[in-house]
């Protein structure tokens, strides 16, 4: 089924390791509903960037210089109603979640558990 260009979600990558940042804009990139329109290597520039662009989704590293994906969150829950901030962490504890869903996060997503991170970010899982 061809991609109706105006159904694709917009999306911003944030993440504070380049090679993250890359292969996570690039494994979004190759699904047709999605489309990564920018990417931020901290969560100043998450925020700028969100701004800047207006995409439907954030997908947020947790742990970031500059005020890190809490401040980032909580920034843009403010500023952009209507983003879904998907949280994004090598380590996610019971604060961690709890922090980032507290922040704005509409979910808390280990970084092991990628297989299911197109869906989420799609829209498609529950």
């Amino acid at each position: 089924m061809p991609a109706d260009q105006s159904i694709r979600r917009t999306v911003v990558v944030a993440d504070d390791d380049p090679g993250v940042r890359e292969a996570l804009a690039d494994l979004l990139s190759g699904d047709d509903r999605l489309e990564v329109v920018a990417v931020a290597g901290d969560g100043i520039e998450a925020v700028a960037t969100c701004l800047e662009h207006r995409p439907d989704v954030l997908v947020l590293d947790v742990h970031m210089p500059q005020g890190g994906g809490e401040h980032a969150a909580r920034e843009l829950t403010r500023l952009q109603p209507g983003l879904v901030i998907i949280a994004f962490s090598a380590n996610v504890d019971r604060v961690t979640r709890r922090t980032m869903l507290e922040a704005g996060a509409a979910a808390v997503v280990a970084k092991d558990a990628i297989a299911g991170l197109v869906e989420l970010v799609a829209g498609e899982a529950t």
